[in-house]
C-alpha cells in the first residue's frame, strides 16, 4: 500500500491531492484537518487544528502509526494560512503566533515525527513535501508573517534534506510553491484594502481574467511528479513550473 498523509485535506489543494490519489488503486490517504469532507474506503480522517500546538503534540502519534506493509510513505504538509492582511505595526501580536504555528511549527513537528517514525524503514520511498509559496522568495506588503513563515519552511526543508543526505537515509525532502491557485486563500486576498496590500488590483485581475490555476490541475501535476524517482541534482526548493 502507498500511504499518504496530507494536512489541510478538507479543501483547496489538499482536497484535490487527496481525491486525485484516491483515484489510484493501492493508495491510502490520511487527511489531517479540522473537518472531514471526503468519504472513501481508503480515506481516514484525523481531526486536528494545526494552530492548537497542545492538540498537535497530543495527537501526533495518531498520524504516524506503524506501516509495515508500506510500499511508500509520503507526508504532504499542505495546510497553510495567510492570516490578517496588514502592515507590521498595525497587527495584533497574536497574528504572528497564529501564522507561524500553522505554517512552520506544525509542519516542523509533523516532519520531525515522520522522520522518527519511518526513518529506519529503509527499502521503500519516503518523502516529505512541504507546500510553500512564491511569496517565500520576495517581500509582499501586507503579508509579512506569511512571507517570513514560508521562507522559514524553505530553509527547514533544505536543512533537513542535507541532514538526510549526510545520514544516507534515502528520504526525500522538498518544498514546493504550487503557483497561484483558485482557492479560499485567494478569496481572502481579494477582500484586502488597498492601503493594506498594494497589489490588490493585480490579484483581482487574475480572477477576473481566469488566470488562477484550478487546484485539481496543480494536484495532478504534483502527484505525477511525486511518483517518479527524484532526478539527480534536483533542488530542494521548487516551483510547480519546475515539474514540467
Amino acid at each position: 500500500m502507498h500511504y499518504y498523509i496530507i494536512t489541510g485535506a478538507s479543501r483547496g489543494l489538499g482536497k484535490a491531492l487527496a481525491e486525485g490519489l484516491l483515484r489510484q488503486p493501492g493508495t491510502s490517504v490520511l487527511g489531517v484537518s479540522r473537518h472531514a469532507t471526503i468519504e472513501h474506503e481508503r480515506y481516514q480522517h484525523q481531526p486536528l487544528d494545526l494552530s492548537d500546538m497542545l492538540a498537535v503534540q497530543n495527537n501526533l502519534f495518531k498520524v504516524f502509526p506503524a506501516r509495515p506493509d508500506a510500499a511508500s510513505i509520503t507526508l504532504i504538509n499542505n495546510a497553510g494560512v495567510l492570516g490578517e492582511i496588514g502592515y507590521v505595526g498595525a497587527l495584533p501580536n497574536e497574528h504572528f503566533e497564529f501564522v507561524f504555528d500553522v505554517n512552520v511549527i506544525a509542519p516542523a513537528m509533523l516532519m520531525n515525527t515522520f522522520l522518527s517514525a519511518y526513518g529506519s524503514q529503509t527499502g521503500i520511498p519516503r518523502t516529505v513535501l512541504n507546500i510553500s509559496s512564491g511569496a517565500a522568495q520576495r517581500p509582499v506588503d501586507g503579508w509579512a508573517a506569511y512571507c517570513a513563515s514560508k521562507a522559514a519552511l524553505n530553509a527547514l526543508s533544505a536543512t533537513t534534506q542535507k541532514e538526510q543526505e549526510l545520514r544516507g537515509s534515502g528520504i526525500r525532502i522538498r518544498s514546493l510553491a504550487p503557483g497561484v491557485l483558485d482557492t479560499a486563500m485567494q478569496e481572502h486576498i481579494r477582500t484586502a484594502a488597498a492601503q493594506d496590500f498594494s497589489d490588490i488590483e493585480r490579484f483581482a485581475s487574475l480572477k477576473q481574467h481566469g488566470q488562477l490555476v484550478e487546484p485539481e490541475h496543480a494536484a495532478n501535476k504534483i502527484i505525477a511528479w511525486l511518483q517518479q524517482p527524484a532526478p539527480a541534482g534536483e533542488d530542494v526548493v521548487l516551483r510547480v513550473t519546475d515539474l514540467e
